[in-house]
């Protein structure tokens, strides 16, 4: 399995940085009362930090929003993954529990304020993409079941002829959504060198402590980072 970025994408964006973990061998189907705990910790941590602020206009989103731009994407029309959640949060919304592993992802989204990715590695023809979209192309609207196209050149997610993220990190696919019986999955974690590269390192070192606290010793994980002079990550080969 590989987890690659496209030349293209590192010409409209040198800085971006991809923070990946892999696991597999997870037992999803458990409910788990102190990774639910964590997460709604983490919100209430979050709506105190956005008091009287609005998450577009901070150090935290404002790089998402210029990368939007850069790519051709009007941030305003479609909002990153992260500024549409925290945004959500700031407003006192909260977020719902889902199940164990995308919880666990929401948490150290929220906590790090990235955005962050989850993709069932058994559904992946290969491996997993950040690449512009070509012909033949073809997304499923999480919760949807009718095909559309991307546009043509469009930064996605892709794994083979299947887009698993328009837009960059707006919005992600029906295909190889993570569900209780989900084993193996990767989470790719977005962020910029120079911004906030710290804060993709220490989410990716919190996801390998607290999958193994909340999943056993026993799991299988793989870390990686990629960026322009290393665009692929390699793992369970």
């Amino acid at each position: 399995m590989y987890y690659q970025i496209a030349p293209e994408v590192f010409e409209k964006l040198p800085a971006a940085c991809f923070g990946a973990v892999a696991v597999r061998g997870l037992d999803n189907s458990r409910t788990i009362p102190e990774l639910e705990e964590l997460l709604q910790k983490n919100i209430r941590d979050c709506e105190t930090y956005f008091t009287d602020k609005r998450p577009k206009e901070t150090a935290d989103i404002l790089p998402y929003r210029e990368a939007f731009r850069a790519l051709g994407i009007n941030p305003n029309k479609y909002l990153c993954s992260i500024e549409a959640l925290l945004t959500r949060i700031a407003k006192g919304k909260g977020f719902p529990c889902i199940n164990a592993a995308v919880d666990l992802g929401n948490a150290i989204s929220i906590g790090h304020r990235l955005p962050i990715g989850a993709h069932d590695i058994d559904s992946l023809e290969g491996g997993l993409e950040v690449r512009p979209a070509r012909p033949g192309d073809t997304f499923v609207a999480f919760g949807e079941t009718e095909e559309e196209s991307p546009d043509r050149g469009e930064i996605v997610y892709a794994s083979g002829s299947q887009v698993r993220t328009r837009r960059w990190t707006w919005r992600q696919s029906e295909r190889g959504k993570i569900t209780r019986e989900t084993t193996a999955i990767l989470y790719p974690i977005d962020g910029f060198a120079g911004v906030n590269e710290g804060e993709v390192q220490a989410a990716t070192e919190e996801f390998v402590t607290l999958l193994r606290r909340f999943f056993g010793a026993d799991v299988e994980i793989e870390t990686g980072l990629v960026d322009r002079d290393h665009p692929r990550f390699d793992f369970f080969v």
